[in-house]
């Protein structure tokens, strides 16, 4: 008995039992996708570069239509800005005309006109058109008078001794108006510095 047991201990190792499957195949005897194929056609080397090129010929097809998209699009968005550019300058050039149109009548009243205060009026009419006109484009004023000495918003264009401790580094007088356009300085103010 103990001599059939070893036996059969050692059929373990060697013999398939009567249930087993002699090979490892999967128990509905159908073998993968890739195994089949690769058990079928091995690629030869000339097949592979053969697949190789046709895949690189791909890529650089693809390559010059991207590029040529890009070079599309470069030259459109470019277009867009000029145009973006030059209606810019047109809208803000039509804006201007009704203020030309009231400086004209303004000259030409003051040929006819001997009445200086109403003529003062006029311009002063036309002058606040102007700055309402400048200010709906974001452009307004710096303000300078007395203010602390700034090189992003002022220019200096003379020092003056004052007598005033408190108006040393300030703006005395404003020589000709800065601007800004959004934030963003147009043209600096020229100014007179407290010494």
């Amino acid at each position: 008995m103990a001599h059939e047991k070893n036996k059969s201990m050692e059929n373990q190792g060697n013999e398939p039992l009567e249930n087993e499957t002699v090979n490892n195949k999967p128990e509905n005897g159908n073998e993968t996708e890739a195994e089949a194929k690769t058990e079928e056609h091995e690629l030869t080397p000339e097949e592979r570069i053969a697949e190789l090129e046709q895949e690189l010929e791909k890529e650089k097809k693809e390559y010059l239509f991207l590029m040529a998209e890009f070079d599309n699009f470069r030259k459109r968005t470019m277009k867009e800005k000029i145009e973006i550019m030059k209606n810019g300058a047109e809208k803000a050039m039509s804006d201007i005309l009704p203020v030309i149109d009231d400086f004209e009548r303004a000259l030409q009243a003051m040929g006819e006109q001997t009445d200086v205060k109403s003529l003062k009026e006029g311009v002063e009419l036309i002058y606040n058109k102007f700055i309402k006109y400048l200010e709906a484009n974001g452009v307004k004023a710096i303000d300078s008078n007395k203010a602390e000495f700034d090189t992003e918003l002022h220019e200096a264009v003379a020092n003056f001794p004052t007598p005033e401790e408190e108006l040393k580094g300030k703006v005395i007088d404003t020589v000709q108006k800065g601007y800004k356009i959004n934030d963003k300085v147009l043209r600096h103010a020229k100014v007179v510095v407290g010494q």
